[in-house]
């Protein structure tokens, strides 16, 4: 990947262009599942969304290797399919985009008012 690609996101285009021609090959209900996942997913990602590409491959393949073994998605995915999203992400405490920007929020305004204070 060069510089422009990264500048642009032409990189994420491509790959994400791929992940949606690989879904098409899916069964209806596992291709149902990848847009729950698509879903529940974003609330992790950071501003470009690059930090959820390997994990979107990664649950791609798995939607993939067991629609080819012939499993059901909820022997798959289950019945929670935001906790198995949340899991994939880093856990139940993993921080979201809106976390990030709560803290962030929190630090500008404990930061005006120190100066008003003081």
């Amino acid at each position: 990947m060069n510089f422009w690609e990264t500048i642009t996101g032409s990189d994420l285009t491509r790959e994400w262009k791929a992940f949606e021609a690989r879904a098409e090959a899916l069964p209806p209900d596992h291709r149902a599942a990848w847009e729950q996942i698509k879903v529940h997913l974003s609330p992790y990602s950071d501003f470009t969304g690059r930090n959820l590409m390997p994990i979107l491959d990664g649950a791609l393949g798995l939607l993939e290797e067991t629609a080819a073994d012939g499993q059901r998605i909820q022997e798959v995915l289950g019945d929670d399919v935001q906790g198995f999203c949340a899991a994939l992400a880093g856990g139940e405490g993993a921080r979201s985009y809106r976390d990030r920007w709560r803290e962030q929020l929190n630090r500008n305004v404990a930061r005006k008012l120190g100066q008003l204070g003081g």
